[in-house]
């Protein structure tokens, strides 16, 4: 590999694979979330589509078909499936966490109302379904739909268990295994199942994405508490002021201590929340190793999805989904 190549980021190096692929999946992303009757709904989805997102889930999509040797057009519209139901659920989720950024632009709820994002985002969901039932592979629907739902059974259990200091890891995981892994891993299946690639390849792809997901997540949270606001395009200590338990916070509740105790049912279960609070939840994370061990486990589950890597075909993309797995723990040294 040149070195021009080895110093660019995975992700980077598969956009740059995959980019006349890429070219066709943004041209039907376009042409697919127009309205003939409703301008609003093409601004509205403008707004996130082209808001300089890395299309991460659409390229698994691509470059799972790619590795199992798929020579059709259907990946096509199957990556593009895959990011309207993305683009669907981030609207709808800045609705239910009343955000203000995303992508460090203000949120379409933010601009335009919360009906038009809930419903632009329904309308979405609409298209993504007209798109994968053109591939003809009732599997293929059976795996995006089942995803569809479970990314909405995963958002409506955090809602009832991310205020409850009962919460445990084991819950958080299946949370995250609902709103963020079951895209990772259905993007990945659906290239494969396109592509007619041998049972144990296509369960190879799910375990990839779901391992990528989980770790992808994790990451995510810890950033949460120790990112840069600028390069995560959101504030510091989100997560915490809408009263969210993550991982790092699930870690420092269990080792809390009486005093602890009574700020964590003060701040995340009754939600009095004062400017100085943030500081204080930030202190007793480092205190009981919150962060330290949330980022051993980002990198356990990253490093899952690299084994899964091991029945796939040798293939360059196989070597930059391994490199991917990396790169997104590394956003954390």
């Amino acid at each position: 590999m040149p070195m021009s190549e080895k110093s660019q980021k995975p992700h980077d190096r598969m956009a740059t694979f995959l980019a006349a692929d890429m070219l066709a999946v943004n041209d039907l992303i376009r042409t697919r979330m127009a309205s003939e009757h409703a301008p609003r709904i093409p601004e509205v989805t403008a707004h996130l589509v082209e808001a300089g997102g890395k299309r991460l889930r659409p390229m698994l999509t691509l470059a799972a078909a790619h590795m199992c040797g798929y020579e059709g057009r259907y990946h096509i519209n199957l990556a593009a499936t895959v990011e309207f139901i993305h683009t669907a659920t981030l609207l709808h989720d800045d609705v239910v966490d009343e955000s203000g950024q995303r992508r460090g632009r203000p949120t379409a709820n933010l601009l335009w109302d919360n009906k038009s994002s809930v419903l632009v985002g329904d309308y979405l969901f609409a298209r993504s379904f007209q798109l994968m039932t053109e591939t003809g592979s009732l599997r293929v629907l059976d795996i995006l739909a089942n995803a569809s739902a479970t990314i909405a059974e995963g958002e409506v259990l955090q809602l009832t268990a991310s205020q409850d200091l009962a919460t445990t890891e084991e819950v958080y995981l299946k949370v995250v295994r609902g709103k963020t892994a079951a895209l990772f891993s259905a993007a990945m299946e659906v290239g494969g199942v396109i592509a007619d690639a041998p049972e144990a390849q296509i369960r190879a792809l799910f375990d990839y994405g779901d391992a990528l997901g989980v770790a992808f997540q994790i990451v995510d949270d810890l950033l949460d508490f120790q990112g840069d606001a600028g390069a995560i395009g959101k504030n510091i200590g989100d997560d915490f002021r809408e009263r969210k338990l993550t991982m790092p916070l699930i870690k420092a509740v269990a080792k809390s201590e009486a005093e602890e105790r009574a700020f964590w049912e003060r701040t995340i279960e009754k939600g009095k929340q004062t400017d100085a609070d943030l500081d204080t939840a930030i202190a007793y994370l480092h205190k009981h190793a919150a962060l330290t061990d949330t980022a051993v486990a980002a990198r356990d589950w990253a490093a899952k999805a690299k084994s899964a890597l091991t029945p796939l075909p040798d293939h360059e993309v196989k070597h930059m989904l391994n490199d991917l797995a990396d790169y997104v723990v590394e956003r954390i040294n």
